[in-house]
């Protein structure tokens, strides 16, 4: 008998689920905790990718931010000047794995926040190797802006595309998960995440 065979047939499937995880980067600590993201790191994910930092001014905005990451939280703020005709917007991405590989969340409902926003809009986007346009899948988040954390889940299956035909998220095929203000006009925003899991 196989060691995967005897594991499955001796702890049952739930044991080979949690190993699965730990080997795919996911950490495990009495429940299943698939953490993309807690911030202990100033520059990396959990998951040891480089976390990027955008906004609209590769695309004719003059949107100025401030980030910061310490004591496992990631604060973000500043102001939107939108391009002509077009959102303003600044995003932190979270790569799941190398840019272009896509890694399978399949066994998840959707994506957990513990976050507060200050000031501004948010919405939170699954971006799968299978979209070529940048219309990734999103959802708005909101919360009480009470100055305390809050946990936020978002189902997959509420996830929806802005411009395009609305296809099926393929969960198989996320390479990164990105957290976004935006606004269609001139406005500032401040927010701050402390963790970002699968559920």
């Amino acid at each position: 008998m196989n060691i995967r065979n005897a594991t499955t047939s001796i702890m049952g499937q739930p044991l080979l689920l949690i190993a699965l995880l730990v080997a795919n980067g996911f950490s495990y600590g009495g429940d299943i905790v698939p953490v993309i993201d807690d911030f202990s790191s100033a520059t990396n994910t959990s998951l040891g990718f480089q976390r990027y930092f955008f906004n609209d001014s590769m695309a004719g905005g003059a949107t100025k931010t401030q980030q910061e990451v310490a004591k496992g939280v990631v604060s973000s703020k500043g102001d939107i000047v939108p391009p002509r005709g077009q959102p303003g917007w600044a995003s932190i991405a979270l790569p799941l794995e190398n840019q272009g590989v896509p890694k399978d969340a399949s066994a998840f409902e959707g994506i957990r926040l513990r976050l507060k926003i200050v000031a501004g809009n948010l919405l939170i986007s699954a971006n799968s190797t299978e979209i070529t346009n940048f219309d990734y899948h999103a959802a708005l988040v909101t919360v009480v802006a009470d100055g305390e954390f809050h946990e936020v889940k978002i189902p997959f299956e509420s996830m929806k595309r802005s411009w395009s035909e609305q296809t099926p998220l393929n969960t198989k095929t996320l390479n990164s998960i990105s957290i976004t203000a935006y606004d269609m006009a001139k406005g500032n925003f401040n927010f701050a995440v402390d963790e970002v899991s699968f559920y």
